[in-house]
């Protein structure tokens, strides 16, 4: 028997151990996408405990206490931060298979040192311990990502960010971590939510310009794009709940942006449209500036409503959507390459059983224009585990290139989450591993060591043309 989350973890043949070992453990990390709050890096926190850094924000740790019938009152209510750490852990000791419990137990080996598991019976021992290494100078959150072996992140910004804290970030030459803007312009696209037009006058606003119709809409947003080109963006992402194709002409935009604009409540088809438009648009930018574009879609949000009344989104009610029309995904892929043709594009849908629909439509808008321009995104969300990123990966496979793959992204709000980029890479080498002892691929340490440093890191680097140097 194995003992509990060893060297060896997860790696279960010895080329497994040897590709993760002598490759994939040595590489750095590339964070090009995550939800990190840029302002806790410029000012570089310190967090008085481990519920802190560890339980606030993170949905995905709220959304199994509730199921494990913890009270709302010790998850975001007002318990002590002692107590909520304490449920926590009389939650994580019966969370056996789920990936919390390997991440959690990646995170407390990494950070802390703590070889034991969390339990309520070491949940005093636990907190003591992190407490007290909490309070270390070296524990401060830029330090924290240094540690993990991080030379670049992209944050998540809005059109209308001043990017003041990406700013002093780049001024501060202590701190030899790249942080960059990634553009969300969700709140441009969504034009149905009922706050719609107030950040129209935001954005006016912060372009200083106005905007009364679509042309101008979209003159302020190359003007905030400019900007956050200036800061070093090169990553776009947009949150759409899927990827539709609806065109209309310049004229009906027109009517549909003036109609929200007085009030009148738009169709369905009319709301299709606008968006429609919007992601043109976009598309077209990006590929004149050379940016990718990643669009997170199959995701089915804010589903209790009376949760959501009180707490808000992002606090754990989302879940999977299985409506992933392919005609209209193929369609407006097809349009963005007409125009002006396609930018670089990582495809991520939440509902895994996309997987093999993903990869069979991005080989259909793959040319020399990049190695594998048009991406099949890391496994998202209800979906990066053991399970999903092996599915997703042999589905990429089986129908494209592996080996061109951009691979792992944090997705996260946490400073202490970098180590799903090492389960994320005992998973790969574990998957290459199996192929090789079965023998459907020769034992070429060189050749095989290439490709795990890629998928780990290199790709990435080359993808979205960073100013980072390639890991040999």
């Amino acid at each position: 028997m194995k003992n509990f989350l060893d060297r060896d973890f997860l790696l279960h043949t010895l080329t497994a151990q040897k590709l993760y070992h002598n490759y994939a453990e040595q590489m750095p990390i590339l964070d090009y996408h995550c939800h990190i709050n840029p302002k806790e890096i410029a000012e570089n926190i310190k967090f008085d405990n481990i519920t802190q850094v560890w339980l606030g924000g993170d949905h995905y740790k709220w959304r199994l206490m509730r199921s494990n019938g913890v009270d709302e009152y010790y998850i975001t209510g007002g318990a002590s931060d002692w107590e909520k750490f304490e449920k926590w852990a009389e939650t994580l000791e019966r969370a056996i298979g789920n990936p919390l419990y390997h991440w959690s137990h990646l995170e407390l080996q990494r950070f802390f040192g703590y070889t034991g598991d969390l339990n309520r019976e070491t949940a005093s021992e636990v907190w003591k311990l992190c407490n007290q290494k909490l309070q270390e100078e070296d524990m401060r959150v830029r330090s924290l990502i240094e540690k993990s072996g991080v030379t670049l992140l992209c944050t998540t910004d809005d059109p209308v960010d001043d990017l003041r804290w990406h700013k002093m970030i780049k001024d501060d030459q202590g701190f030899n971590v790249q942080v960059l803007p990634a553009w969300r312009p969700d709140k441009v696209v969504n034009i149905e939510k009922t706050e719609f037009t107030e950040y129209m006058k935001t954005l006016a606003a912060v372009a200083d310009m106005e905007i009364t119709n679509f042309s101008q809409l979209k003159a302020a947003l190359q003007k905030r794009m400019d900007f956050f080109a200036e800061s070093g963006c090169r990553v776009s992402d947009h949150g759409i709940n899927y990827v539709m194709y609806a065109p209309a002409s310049d004229k009906k935009i027109e009517e549909i942006f003036s109609k929200r604009f007085s009030q009148i409540t738009l169709t369905k088809l009319e709301i299709e449209q606008y968006k429609t438009a919007c992601l043109l648009f976009f598309s077209k930018e990006y590929r004149k500036r050379g940016w990718v574009m990643q669009l997170h879609y199959g995701c089915k949000r804010d589903n209790n409503q009376m949760m959501y009344e009180r707490l808000g989104p992002d606090t754990g009610y989302d879940c999977i959507n299985n409506y992933t029309p392919a005609e209209q995904l193929t369609d407006f892929l097809n349009a963005a390459e007409i125009q002006n043709g396609l930018p670089k594009t990582i495809l991520y849908s939440l509902n895994p059983g996309d997987d093999t629909l993903i990869d069979s439509v991005i080989g259909c808008f793959q040319n020399s224009d990049a190695v594998g321009k048009i991406q099949h995104g890391s496994a998202w969300w209800f979906n990066d585990n053991k399970t999903g990123m092996e599915k997703q990966m042999v589905s990429l496979a089986n129908l494209g290139m592996l080996a061109n793959f951009v691979g792992m992204l944090t997705d996260s709000r946490s400073f202490l989450s970098y180590p799903r980029h090492e389960y994320f890479r005992r998973i790969l080498c574990n998957l290459l591993g199996k192929w090789v002892e079965d023998g459907e691929y020769p034992e070429d340490m060189k050749r095989l060591g290439r490709i795990v440093k890629d998928i780990s890191y290199n790709n990435a680097v080359r993808y979205f043309e960073f100013d980072l140097r390639i890991r040999e």
